[in-house]
């Protein structure tokens, strides 16, 4: 694990909030911190450098990378084909670790020898318990960003972002999620330098 993600609060399981009733996915908030060399970065063509990135390519590292370099060219910088000449060199790491299981359903209210109320409460006794649902792994993903300058190999941006929530079990869901992070990544776009932040 790789010094900034240890300055990255890992976001607690009891933090978590249903993020789609329908599939019973779980997801919390997205922590980002970013560094740069405090003057501005000029928007340019880049490449992915796939040497640097991953040792393992995969249809979901895939995903992560199409949603970094949209990241990107949203803020003016254009892609070019990997190993094509450009100004900067993009590298790209994700990982995943599992964090543990948590039970997913719709809690649904039984009253006893009374009438369930909302978020108010209950008049008379009342138990609220999850019926129908199932066990989902829980798991820590961590999205790491690097540019670096072509001409002189100098990294003026790295970021990282790091979300807890069940597993993507759909190539729909990985992408999404891809798509979640790198928004977190780049929202407010280089940030202020070595300072944690909380993305909903």
């Amino acid at each position: 694990m790789s010094a900034m993600f240890a300055r990255i609060a890992i976001v607690l399981v009891a933090g978590l909030t249903s993020a789609c009733s329908t599939t019973g996915a779980v997801r919390g908030p997205v922590d980002v911190i970013r560094y740069n060399l405090g003057t501005p970065i000029r928007p340019g063509t880049f490449a992915v450098d796939p040497l640097r990135s991953t040792e393992q390519i995969s249809d979901e590292y895939g995903a992560y990378v199409n949603a970094v370099a949209q990241g990107l060219g949203g803020l003016g910088f254009s892609r070019v084909p990997d190993g094509s000449p450009s100004e900067y060199l993009l590298e790209i790491s994700f990982a995943r670790a599992a964090a543990g299981t948590v039970r997913t359903g719709s809690p649904v209210s039984i009253g006893l020898g009374g009438v369930s109320g909302g978020m108010g409460g209950a008049v008379g006794g009342g138990l609220s318990t999850a019926l129908g649902g199932r066990t989902r792994q829980l798991v820590t993903s961590e999205l790491t960003a690097k540019i670096r300058r072509r001409v002189d190999n100098t990294v003026t941006w790295e970021g990282a972002a790091r979300t807890q929530g069940t597993l993507p079990e759909t190539p729909a869901a990985s992408a999404a999620q891809a798509a979640r992070m790198a928004d977190a990544l780049f929202r407010d776009f280089p940030g202020q330098s070595g300072i944690t932040t909380t993305v909903p």
